[in-house]
């Protein structure tokens, strides 16, 4: 069959981080939210904290820690974006909910869950 596709890892690592997600208590909203249009963001998984808290989650995974790691690898433009496709999202809503920024990272199959890891500023 051969090595998995870059996209088949991806949604492993997405999947992953999902069920983690679920099993500390969230609830998934929507998966891959695109923005349309060039040079838009997405973002991997929007889900409700219990308090209400609209959770926007980047999922990074490496097979190694070389380069920083994945959590590493999610650059200022990378951040711009997922913000950028955040206040698309919210902008549909009828009310703003609270919001925050989460990553999680899946480094050599260890996983962890960065609440909070940046805003939106």
């Amino acid at each position: 069959m051969g090595a998995p596709t870059t996209k088949q890892t991806g949604d492993a690592a997405e999947d992953r981080a999902l069920r983690h997600l679920q099993n500390a208590g969230l609830r998934l909203v929507t998966r891959n939210y695109r923005t349309p249009g060039r040079g838009g963001g997405e973002i991997d998984l929007i889900m409700r904290d219990r308090d209400g808290t609209e959770v926007f989650v980047e999922v990074r995974a490496r097979q190694g820690s070389g380069h920083g790691g994945a959590a590493a690898s999610i650059s200022p433009v990378k951040r711009r974006r997922i913000v950028l496709a955040a206040r698309h999202y919210l902008m549909r809503l009828p009310v703003m909910p609270p919001c925050r920024f989460d990553v999680v990272v899946i480094d050599a199959g260890a996983i962890e869950w960065l609440r909070a890891a940046f805003d939106a500023s």
